[in-house]
């Protein structure tokens, strides 16, 4: 796995990521039409997300004509695997108690039924773990 560039994102940024999850490729233009007139920011604000994002390696371009389109190169879920691991390591130091206690207890504070599915999951990977062993 490719260790990402200290991606922490702003909120212009994550919005950004937002649009092009949902959208797909888009270029300046684009990605200004909808997050640019919503704040009342620049193309050249937008312009200056879309080349943090790309030097964070979260996005990837390809020229077309004059002009650069923007692409996900990493996907929501695997980015915030990428994140909570990241933050895992920083603060856990090799304590795994810790961490799976954090995750239990925050899935109890959504509610019952986001417990429920925790342990859902886990049986679920272990089935997954089992089968590929066998």
């Amino acid at each position: 796995m490719t260790k990402l560039y200290r991606p922490f994102l702003g909120e212009l940024e994550l919005a950004t990521m937002e649009e092009i999850w949902k959208r797909g490729p888009l270029d300046v233009k684009g990605v200004h039409q909808t997050i640019g007139l919503q704040r009342n920011i620049a193309p050249n604000t937008v312009q200056s997300a879309l080349e943090r994002l790309y030097r964070k390696r979260l996005l990837e371009r390809e020229k077309v004509s004059h002009a650069y389109v923007y692409s996900s190169a990493i996907s929501r879920p695997e980015l915030m695997e990428r994140l909570i691991g990241e933050v895992i390591d920083t603060f856990s130091s090799g304590q795994s108690e810790a961490v799976l206690t954090t995750f239990v207890d925050l899935a109890a504070q959504i509610d019952e039924e986001s417990l429920a599915r925790l342990e859902n999951l886990i049986t679920e990977r272990r089935k997954q773990i089992e089968g590929a062993g066998s």
